[in-house]
């Protein structure tokens, strides 16, 4: 996994990565993947700003190793069980996921339930520096493979891949409007002009969600990719956290939120969420990013404003609980200091797109 965002020198067993016990992690390797046991050594994956990612060395292979983020989960989020299942799920289908290998629900073993994962080669473009450097040929067609292993995920059959009971397709949006309500409730620490008035919209708002029953990521974006640009290619999508069964638009309202709104959002410091970007950045627009997925895709692409104002919701929701976990000095890795930053611009946006007729 080459990301050269990692930011934490190698660990090696006998000492203790924040939020890894490397011992108890040797031993239990040793007694459920022999093949991965022997000495460990691990750093912390920089750039995520939620779920912990670790690049794991054994004596001749590296392993990628996920867990929850340290302090104030929030219910329902964070579920190794739902990444694991549903990486396993899609590994024969088109999509392009690392192999599962290991399931630990055990918090003993790292002080939180982990999975481990296939290390796959590609880079992930998050930053500004990163995807200057590529050519414009090389912009477009990343934008649009992004695209087209969106449109192969919400094609794949829930059934036929072991997920029919993956969710409650039926009232998926309003669940959505309701669960990001109470996460916001759990995350509140200061004051939030217009967030409660955007909830409010949305609740009285609610489309009927004619395309529910697909399987939807719940935060694709470029940044949860590994791809290469020689040739362009997505070899895996990462971060499966809030993966589910609902309505397909709501990836696409939020990637739009991710490419449109935030990455319109620039400063001297760039972007802590979603630097390098959309059109600002070189890469097409959101309006031609639709039009490529309604052409490889049998999804229903009607107006997406109010998915839009849902994405933003959403991602002020998440900022503000990833501000709150940096406040309590639980956070781990750079750029945690400016994700409060962004939730009064997704507001501000999020409001003008629920009140669009």
């Amino acid at each position: 996994m080459t990301d050269p965002a990692v930011d934490a020198p190698w660990t090696p067993t006998g000492s203790a990565p924040r939020g890894l016990d490397l011992d108890r992690l040797a031993a239990y390797l040793a007694a459920h993947r022999p093949e991965l046991a022997g000495p460990l050594s691990a750093r912390l994956i920089a750039g995520g700003k939620s779920n912990l990612t670790y690049l794991l060395r054994t004596a001749d292979r590296e392993v990628v190793l996920r867990r929850p983020p340290l302090g104030h989960v929030l219910a329902t989020a964070h579920d190794m069980a739902r990444e694991y299942r549903v990486i396993s799920a899609l590994a024969p289908t088109a999509v392009p996921v690392p192999a599962a290998l290991l399931l630990c629900p055990d918090p003993d073993v790292t002080g939180a339930p982990f999975y481990l994962m296939e290390k796959v080669d590609g880079e992930v473009y998050r930053r500004r520096e990163q995807t200057d450097a590529l050519t414009a040929g090389q912009r477009r067609d990343l934008a649009m493979a992004m695209m087209d292993t969106l449109a192969e995920l919400h094609m794949v059959e829930p059934a036929a891949v072991g997920l029919a009971d993956f969710g409650r397709p039926e009232g998926y949006l309003a669940r959505q409007v309701r669960r990001w309500s109470g996460q916001l409730d759990r995350s509140r620490s200061r004051p939030l002009p217009g967030i409660d008035e955007l909830r409010d919209g949305l609740a009285g708002s609610v489309p009927e969600g004619a395309n529910a029953g697909r399987i939807v990521h719940g935060d694709y974006r470029l940044d949860n990719l590994l791809a290469t640009v020689e040739p362009v290619a997505v070899r895996a999508v990462l971060d499966w956290e809030m993966a589910t069964l609902g309505d397909p638009l709501a990836d696409l309202g939020l990637l739009l939120t991710y490419w449109d709104v935030l990455g319109d959002c620039d400063s001297a410091e760039g972007n802590p969420v979603a630097d390098g970007i959309g059109p600002r950045a070189g890469f097409p627009t959101g309006a031609e990013l639709i039009d490529r997925y309604a052409g490889r895709s049998d999804v229903d692409v009607g107006p997406l404003h109010w998915h839009v104002a849902l994405g933003c919701f959403k991602l002020a929701v998440i900022c503000e609980g990833i501000h709150y976990r940096h406040a309590l000095g639980q956070t781990l890795g750079g750029g945690f200091d400016r994700i409060g930053e962004m939730v009064a611009p997704l507001v501000e946006h999020g409001l003008r797109a629920v009140r669009q007729k």
